[in-house]
């Protein structure tokens, strides 16, 4: 497996299980400093090397009216400062190609989001920029399809590569999350993350937003670790019932440390 660098983290290969942890959106600078200063101050408690996570912008709102976030320009500049206050690596969203070579100055992972993860242009760009690369595995891809998105990255002469599973649609607002597909993913040879909020949200499932049943996070977390996994993807929040994006499929961050030390025991165990 290659081994991929991010800060002062390398991710694989036996490295410490690497935290993805934030709100969906940025939800004002306040607020989502908050909620990174909690995760990293449990990240640190139990070993795991923290990653701040947060978009700028989310492009695919269910409704034309939902709250998108503060934008590229002002997003990026919230992102830098976090990163700045809290010592951490960064990882957000891009969605155009020319949102790639801003982000990058800022973020230390490019996430490419799982409905543009076969937009040739954009990962490709993503690649060029040297960044470490997170792809999110497409509803509507096997998990041996990465290997087409892991050779276009690779293309622009980048190996710093991570591949997400967040589960397939099969239609009617209905995600499954298959295991299998991250031990095949693995076996692409680069390191392998569980998203598993996404993985239990409900797209479209409330008519204008989307729905979640965040109750079955633990239980994705949990599984996953068995399988075996390089990073763990949770989007968190101090109170989700009043997150702008995504709350339904949200970790609350009371219950954040009791599920990483489930998570992280089941990884020793995994690891031998």
């Amino acid at each position: 497996m290659n081994i991929v660098t991010v800060g002062d983290y390398k991710v694989g290969q036996g490295h410490p299980m690497v935290l993805l942890a934030g709100p969906c959106v940025l939800e004002g600078y306040e607020r989502s400093l908050m909620i990174g200063k909690r995760a990293k101050a449990i990240a640190d408690k139990l070993g795991m090397p923290y990653v701040f996570k947060a978009s700028y912008d989310k492009a695919n709102r269910s409704s034309y009216s939902s709250f998108r976030g503060p934008g590229l320009k002002e997003g990026l500049a919230i992102l830098a400062q976090i990163k700045k206050d809290l010592g951490v690596p960064i990882v957000t969203d891009v969605h155009e190609t020319c949102q790639v070579e801003p982000a990058a100055e800022v973020a230390d992972i490019l996430q490419i989001p799982a409905f543009l993860c076969r937009q040739t242009d954009l990962v490709y760009a993503a690649g060029k920029t040297g960044r470490t690369v997170n792809v999110k595995k497409g509803q509507f891809l096997a998990p041996w399809d990465m290997k087409n998105v892991i050779k276009k990255i690779e293309e622009s002469g980048n190996k710093n590569i991570m591949l997400t599973e967040r589960g397939a649609s099969f239609g009617y607002n209905t995600l499954v999350t298959d295991m299998r597909g991250l031990a095949i993913m693995r076996e692409l040879g680069y390191p392998v993350v569980m998203d598993a909020t996404h993985s239990v949200q409900i797209p479209g499932g409330q008519g204008t937003s989307s729905g979640g049943q965040s109750q079955y996070v633990p239980h994705m977390a949990r599984a996953a670790a068995a399988v075996g996994i390089d990073a763990l993807f949770l989007e968190v929040h101090d109170n989700p019932a009043e997150a702008l994006s995504d709350g339904p499929n949200m970790v609350k961050l009371d219950d954040l440390e009791a599920l990483l030390k489930d998570v992280l025991a089941i990884d020793k165990i995994v690891r031998g």
